[in-house]
């Protein structure tokens, strides 16, 4: 069984900076993917930025491109979002996503529980 662990969020002003992380945890495990979502209320489930396993292929939305950086430590399962000048249009709860195989089954996703990141004054 795999798991996600997400950290980071918060409450910040606009302009400002957040960390997002998500470790995926478990046993024979390999990533195929992992990255975030987000929605906005009243919203579809947006995607933010994901990232290739082995950390070469990088997709970001257009709405974040050049604010937003996604990166993987391949070590320890674990992705970050760095969000800099963040914007109240920012302000949704964000979702870890994980394309993953485990063991020998096919390929897979699994959902993070979801944080909050508000960007007001």
């Amino acid at each position: 069984q795999v798991q996600l662990m997400e950290s980071g969020g918060g409450l910040v002003q606009p302009g400002g900076s957040l960390r997002l992380s998500c470790a995926a945890s478990g046993k024979a495990f390999t990533i195929y993917r992992m990255g975030w979502y987000r929605q906005a209320p009243g919203k579809q489930r947006e995607l933010v930025a994901t990232i290739s396993g082995h950390g070469v292929d990088r997709n970001l939305a257009d709405s974040v491109r050049g604010r937003f950086l996604i990166s993987i430590d391949r070590d320890k399962n674990t992705v970050h979002l760095e969000m800099r000048n963040l914007k109240p249009e920012d302000t949704a709860v964000y979702y870890c996503h994980l394309d993953v195989w485990i063991g020998l089954l096919p390929r897979s996703e699994l959902w993070g529980q979801g944080t909050q990141v508000t960007v007001a004054s």
